[in-house]
């Protein structure tokens, strides 16, 4: 009797190990499809804004993180400095971003996106977010807050996956 019960304890073991391998691969693949998603979504409002791929995330990143300089922007953007040269001409021709020199150092230079302009940026983006207005409406705070900071995680999983990559170079 007892070891019927020794055996059913470790199925029941290996049935959970089993069930969270699972698990983990099935949030591994969603979030693998959400990334193609989102990349599908910035690739059509890049288009349609005329700013190809890599510059619509490089204006993202200017968006996101304040003025930063050329060179702190090209290690964020994994990009190398003179491709960022590029980069910033076409976004500054096409009026969405700004040189200026450093306060604190006059020698510097600093790129900052033109806010006027991200209202262009936000209308492309109203059904997505929308989409996630309504989803987030489905889910009480506590489950929010889980899930913001899975999501907090696992960009932090992917900054470090991305530097540990680019540092091997």
């Amino acid at each position: 009797m007892s070891s019927v019960s020794q055996d059913g304890k470790q199925d029941e073991k290996q049935d959970g190990k089993r069930q969270r391998r699972r698990s983990t691969t099935a949030i591994k693949e969603s979030l693998r499809e959400l990334s193609i998603q989102l990349s599908l979504l910035n690739h059509q409002v890049g288009g349609r804004l005329g700013v190809k791929d890599a510059d619509f995330d490089c204006l993202d990143l200017i968006n996101r993180h304040g003025p930063m300089s050329p060179s702190a922007l090209a290690r964020r953007a994994g990009q190398h400095p003179a491709t960022m040269t590029g980069v910033l001409d076409r976004l500054e021709r096409a009026g969405w971003i700004t040189r200026e020199r450093d306060p604190g150092d006059r020698r510097a230079v600093q790129v900052r996106a033109l806010k006027e302009r991200n209202t262009e940026i936000f209308h492309l983006y109203a059904g997505m977010n929308a989409a996630m207005d309504d989803l987030c409406a489905g889910y009480d705070e506590a489950q929010l807050e889980l899930l913001a900071e899975f999501l907090d995680r696992a960009t932090t999983a992917g900054r470090r996956a991305t530097d540990d990559l680019a540092e091997q170079d």
